[in-house]
Order: C-alpha cells, then structure tokens, then sequence
C-alpha cells in the first residue's frame, strides 16, 4: 500500500515537472518571438531597480525612450561592439575564443575576466535577474540560443541598445545621450558614444559626462578599435 502511494506521488511529481518545463519553454519561446516584432515593454533589470527603491524607500524615476534601428547612433552602434563584443556578426550567441581565454586566466591565477557576447547580454537584461548562479546562467544561455535563432543581429543590437542601464534609473540610448549630453540618441558623436560604452561595465558608479581617468582612457581605447574595425561600415556585417 505504501509503495503504491509513493508511486502514484512520484509519477505527480514528475508531471508537474515535465508540465512546467513544458510551459516554460512554450511561454519562453513566445516572448521572444514577440519581441523579435514588438519593443519589450521593459526590462527585468527596470524590475529590479523598482523593487529595491520600495525595499529602500527611495524613489526611483525610471527614465527610458524606445527608439528604431534607424533612431540610434551609427557611433553608439559601433562603440558598442568595439568595447563589448567586437565578434558580434560572426559568433551565435557565444565566442568560444573569449570563453576559453577567460578560462585560462582564471587556470593561471588571473582576474576573472568576463566573456559575455551582446546576445548575452541582451538575454540577461530583458529576461533574467541579476546575480551569478548557475541556474541565472543556465537560463541566460537558453535565452541566448532563442534570440541568435529567431532574431538578426540587428535587432539583438536594437533591443541592448534600448534596454542598457547607463545610471541609476536611466535605461536606453536615448535617455543616456539626453542625462548626459543634452542630445540625442540619433546625433551622438565619435567621442560621446565612446564614453558611453566606456563606463558599461559599471554605470551606476561612473559618469559619461565627467569621465574620471580610467574611462577617459578606456573612450580612447574604443575610439581606436572603432578604427581598427573600419568605422561604422562595420556594420553593415550585421
């Protein structure tokens, strides 16, 4: 009688599993195929920034302006890609060659060093909460294969473009060019769009409209990969 119970419990058990895998691929798979057409209406990182400022009690305005492919920075495109992921067009989703240089630095002792592509990146910001767990960078990966298959590399680039966190609250293009420049995200020079993608890896803590030392060096850097990549013919590649 027990045994029988404990089947009958286990086979539930492993129903429901298989049913909410199943649901969650099938809702998963239909997001992004929404999105491959329809601008997210936000991103879980905006989520985030909302709950912590009610954990807090202080108030957030989240800042944020959806703009086209065509809208955007031909700079920014490009400054991008030079700081962040300058194999963009050819991998799918995950450059091996950064993977596995990342993988013996930290063999060797190293820094770790990051090796997230913009696919990546895009999948994390839109669907994901923040954190480095395993079970995060499983579902990063899987979002990561849904947006290489069912989008192109330029609305990969389009919906990061639109959903990056430039400051606290300030999320897109359009709403960084305007906190701190004053412009548009359309009309970014060489230099504004290379001091933005130069304080990516830390937003919140660094400013684009005064650059201490380190990301003046490092909008150097970009502007010259940027260079060396052929200028914004480059992407013509996506």
């Amino acid at each position: 009688m027990f045994n029988r119970a404990l089947r009958r419990f286990l086979r539930f058990i492993w129903r429901l599993i298989w049913r909410s895998a199943l649901a969650f691929v099938v809702l998963s798979v239909a997001l992004v195929l929404l999105f491959r057409f329809v601008p997210p209406p936000g991103s879980m990182v905006m989520v985030e920034r909302k709950v912590q400022s009610w954990v807090t009690s202080e108030p957030i305005r989240i800042q944020r302006q959806w703009r086209h492919w065509d809208e955007l920075s031909s700079n920014a495109k490009l400054a991008v890609i030079a700081a962040e992921d300058q194999r963009f067009p050819q991998h799918r989703g995950f450059d091996l060659v950064e993977m596995r240089r990342a993988w013996e630095a930290s063999r060797d002792g190293a820094r770790l060093r990051g090796a997230s592509t913009l696919s990546q990146q895009t999948a994390k910001n839109v669907f994901l909460w923040s954190g480095r767990s395993w079970a995060r960078k499983g579902l990063e990966a899987w979002f990561t294969l849904l947006i290489e298959l069912m989008w192109d590399k330029q609305r990969i680039l389009e919906v990061y473009l639109n959903v990056a966190e430039w400051d606290t609250g300030v999320f897109g293009l359009e709403a960084a060019a305007g906190h701190y420049f004053g412009a548009s995200g359309s009309a970014l020079t060489e230099r504004q769009a290379s001091l933005l993608a130069a304080i990516l890896p830390s937003p919140r803590n660094r400013s684009a409209s005064r650059p201490d030392a380190q990301v003046e060096r490092r909008s150097q850097w970009i502007r010259q990969q940027m260079q060396n990549l052929g200028g914004v013919n480059y992407l013509e590649r996506l």
